[in-house]
């Protein structure tokens, strides 16, 4: 007999805009137990075990298999055998497209001591795993989401900025200076502009000691500088605070000199609006196309635009980054 479970899911799968009261009554119970929600949360983070589920849980092996065996037929886990062991895993991209908001709604802002102790002993488990193999050979395949002393985003950054020589940059929507932190040794000069006059007096503090940084208060869509003014433009996340990203993409391309760049990152189109609220931002992103027609319009010649990267986080917002050239 097919489990109730998965008669649930089945109807979820086949309704596009709203589920019923008894599915979606079937769906909650499934989420609402709250070893399920552990499991699945571990299960995104690493493959593991039934053995290793139960020593991270302190839970006994009947209980986490009748969880994982409820978890599986309703779609949300999957098992595959490797050499002598049956690992289990979470992709969150195979499940139903409307569960994802759900589950977003449930994790997004958890902060929980259960969780946090889970994660660590389940990281020591990994670990231990692989221990006849090295680091780096035990995180193949999945080496940026692994933390090792000294190697982080961060240092990766600050490493590659020291091969650019960037003339004058203009970081558009800039807050309180991060971006100009790192630009500002390899720039001739380096100008942000915000709307916020709290955020450009943070930023002129962060920055106090920088001789070559200036500070505009300023919109995006009407940029105060003369045409051709600098030799970079940077909209790193700006775009998602503009209701007219055409004109801020034109204005940023007026801005540039013969020869400059443009280079933005932003989240592609998505429907979290209840998340990006609480950031301020007035839409819900965009897709590829638009953004390289705008950057053509402006009379740019796009030299890649596409979805780069996935959070790794609920609700799993894609980014998308740009670069341009004019002519």
């Amino acid at each position: 007999m097919v489990g109730a479970y998965t008669v649930a899911f089945q109807c979820f799968r086949t309704k596009v805009l709203m589920l019923d009261l008894a599915d979606s009554t079937q769906l909650l119970r499934l989420l609402a137990e709250p070893t399920r929600l552990r499991l699945l949360i571990l299960l995104i983070d690493e493959p593991m075990t039934v053995a290793e589920l139960t020593a991270v849980t302190q839970l006994t092996q009947s209980r986490v298999s009748s969880h994982l065996g409820r978890l599986r037929e309703a779609g949300m886990v999957q098992d595959e055998a490797v050499a002598n062991a049956n690992f289990y895993s979470v992709d969150v991209e195979r499940w139903p497209h409307d569960l994802r908001p759900l589950w977003g709604a449930l994790i997004d802002q958890m902060d929980d001591n259960q969780v946090h102790r889970d994660r660590e002993q389940a990281a020591e488990i990994v670990r231990r795993r692989a221990v006849r193999s090295s680091w780096v050979e035990s995180v193949a395949g999945r080496m940026e989401r692994q933390y090792s002393p000294g190697r982080t985003w961060e240092a990766m950054s600050r490493s590659l900025i020291e091969s650019l020589d960037l003339g004058d940059v203009l970081d558009i929507a800039s807050g309180d200076g991060v971006l100009a932190e790192l630009l500002c040794r390899r720039a001739t000069s380096v100008t942000c502009l915000d709307r916020s006059a709290a955020v450009i007096e943070a930023a002129r503090k962060r920055l106090a000691c920088q001789g070559n940084v200036a500070f505009e208060i300023g919109d995006m869509h009407a940029l105060p500088f003369d045409d051709a003014r600098f030799d970079q433009v940077f909209l790193l996340h700006a775009l998602s605070y503009s209701r007219e990203p055409d004109t801020a993409l034109a204005e940023a391309a007026r801005v540039l000199r013969p020869g400059g760049q443009l280079t933005l990152a932003t989240i592609a189109r998505h429907d979290h609006e209840a998340t990006v609220a609480a950031y301020d931002h007035v839409n819900l992103g965009f897709d590829v196309s638009s953004l390289a027609a705008w950057l053509t319009q402006g009379g740019l010649n796009v030299r890649d635009c596409a979805e780069r990267a996935r959070e790794p986080q609920p609700p799993y917002f894609h980014l998308i980054t740009a670069s341009a050239s004019k002519p």
